[in-house]
């Protein structure tokens, strides 16, 4: 222990503009931990992350020769960087710095025991002291990266993804599992706001990708498998020969330096009955924007005219707990795209009345204008209650809905209509291969997973891999490109420069220790551990880039030959006695 503590240690704490210190004694904590563990330096800052208190921080790591830091503040997922960037213009290796939260675990959990707070909060930052005391100055992994993207799907983010990937000077290898591009967006006719018609900008951006010597195209193509990491992914490509009478297929090996998903959505698709999908006059979305592309002087339906049309909202989407595989979402394109096409319908057929039945109106942004427009052109909206939902009942040769209009006080209101236009909602295509080929994670609602919405909103767990569009979430055209260029800036910026810094908190074998069994492989879920020989023995050997550092190889060794980099035993259990001492002494 006298041996850690000549180390130079640094102790910053944050008041955070009072989200800490109205329930924290900061300065009685900055006290005890300098009498305690007799650090170097010591110090309060109304605000840690300022450049105020990072100038001062770099003058004592320079001047006071530090050769570790922990600052104590909020969650490290907002400032970790923020504070490791700090430290390496100050000369001080960036791991050899250690963040605590005492504001989020600390503060805001007990604001209502400011003395038992206080305490916390001082043996938690005692934690990181012993933590730091014991972190040895570890380097970032460096991979080499070639400057090639898979992009996975051809619809309009990845598209749009494609592009901006080539014109940067990455090559691009862009598949598609059907044998045309443009997904969703390729068979839509006139958009909104900017009124392009969706199979006319499909076809501009395919031409565009053909004049692009460095994008190679793969229609009816799937990824089957992957090895390798970021910055040199190892893939196969499956082709399907579509034309052929036996189906064969086609494996095309590839290396890129990333991969970017854009797999799309999936339309709801009702239940047979679901308000009376499955019989002639009940269409989905979809299929009633078709209608009015193909209509011509007259809205024609299974050969009737079609005068009046009733759209259904929220149909696939907030659903109720009391629906299997529920879909709790709102899926946010529906709204605007149903008043969109109410419109549209106005527009070409004068005659046309359209009745909108909806529990709550989310034309949001610039879609507003749509909802107005829609009003204006003669379009009347009915809302309805969750728990009394439309009735929609055959009529003779049409349909009855029945509704308690709650704008007009729960009155029940029957409108007959030639047509029913279920507002359907996006949910998650079905993907199954290519998620378990790339080890995607899925989020509670079916839809691919990034790692944190705001702070890194297309990057997942894996990587090297991102997501874009609506594959993970309901987004419209705008939206999925916005995420895809953004998808796009994330691994240009790591390809452009030839290489990639990983993380090094990453597990290791001590190979003395370790008699291989094989529990570790087999607990990995990234594949990074495999068996080398060593000596005369096998042993497990941990593959740096591919390892995440997660641990789960730690507890199943029966001879604790694994360990992880900046979370040892030895700093792990230091931690442990800290708060066990406090625990033990209250008790």
């Amino acid at each position: 222990m006298m041996e850690e503590k000549k180390r130079k240690i640094g102790v910053y704490i944050c008041h955070c503009g009072g989200n800490i210190s109205d329930h924290v004694d900061v300065e009685a904590v900055r006290e005890q931990v300098e009498e305690q563990y007799g650090v170097t330096v010591a110090r309060t800052s109304m605000f840690t992350c300022s450049d105020a208190s990072q100038n001062e921080m770099m003058k004592d790591i320079q001047e006071q020769g530090l050769d570790g830091m922990v600052v104590a503040s909020c969650s490290p997922k907002l400032h970790l960087t923020t504070f490791r960037n700090m430290s390496t213009r100050a000369g001080l290796n960036p791991f050899q710095y250690v963040q605590v939260n005492i504001r989020e675990q600390c503060s805001w959990a007990h604001a209502d025991d400011h003395e038992g707070a206080t305490c916390k909060a001082a043996n938690l930052v005692g934690a990181g002291i012993e933590k730091v005391m014991r972190q040895e100055a570890l380097q970032p992994i460096r991979v080499t990266s070639v400057k090639r993207v898979l992009v996975i799907g051809a619809g309009i983010a990845g598209l749009r993804a494609a592009l901006e990937l080539a014109d940067l000077g990455v090559e691009v290898f862009l598949i598609e599992k059907e044998p045309a591009v443009g997904g969703m967006v390729g068979r839509l006719g006139e958009m909104f706001p900017a009124d392009k018609n969706g199979v006319e900008l499909i076809a501009m951006l395919l031409a565009e990708v053909k004049k692009r010597p460095n994008i190679t195209l793969f229609l009816n193509a799937e990824l089957a498998e992957k090895s390798g990491h970021i910055g040199e992914f190892e893939l196969t490509i499956r082709i399907r020969n579509a034309a052929a009478a036996d189906r064969t297929e086609e494996a095309v090996r590839i290396q890129v330096g990333a991969i970017l998903v854009a797999s799309g959505f999936a339309e709801y698709e009702p239940k047979p009955g679901e308000y009376g999908f499955g019989q002639p006059g009940v269409v989905t979305l979809s299929e009633f924007e078709r209608l009015l592309q193909e209509g011509g002087e007259k809205l024609l339906h299974d050969g009737s005219e079609v005068k009046k049309i009733a759209f259904v909202y929220c149909v696939g989407s907030r659903q109720g707990q009391e629906t299997e595989n529920a879909n709790r979402w709102c899926s946010r394109y529906c709204c605007s795209a149903a008043a969109h096409l109410a419109v549209q319908a106005k527009k070409k057929f004068p005659g046309a009345q359209c009745y909108h039945f909806y529990r709550d109106m989310r034309t949001y942004g610039k879609f507003e204008s749509l909802y107005e427009e829609a009003g204006k052109s003669g379009s009347l909206f009915l809302r309805f209650d969750a728990e009394h939902p439309p009735r929609v009942e055959k009529n003779g040769g049409s349909w009855l809905v029945t509704v308690q209009d709650l704008l007009t006080g729960g009155d029940e209101v029957a409108v007959p209509a030639d047509l029913v236009v279920l507002v359907t909602g996006m949910t998650a295509r079905a993907n199954d291969e290519l998620t378990c080929v790339l080890k995607l994670p899925l989020g509670a609602e079916r839809f691919y997973n990034e790692i944190h919405p705001k702070l890194r909103p297309v990057e997942t767990v894996i990587d090297g891999v991102y997501i874009a569009g609506s594959c993970q979430g309901p987004k419209n055209a705008g939206e999925s490109v916005v995420s895809s260029l953004a998808a796009v800036a994330k691994a240009a910026a790591l390809l452009i420069k030839g290489y990639v810094d990983l993380q090094p908190f990453v597990a290791y074998v001590k190979a003395d220790l370790c008699a291989w069994c094989g529990q570790c492989a087999a607990a990995c879920p990234y594949s990074a551990i495999e068996k080398v020989t060593y000596g005369d023995k096998e042993v497990a050997q941990v593959v740096d880039v591919l390892c995440k550092g997660c641990g789960a190889c730690l507890p199943v060794c029966p001879l604790d030959a694994t360990q992880l980099k900046g979370y040892t035993d030895e700093q792990i259990e230091a931690m442990i006695d800290v708060l066990a001492r406090e625990a033990a002494h209250e008790g």
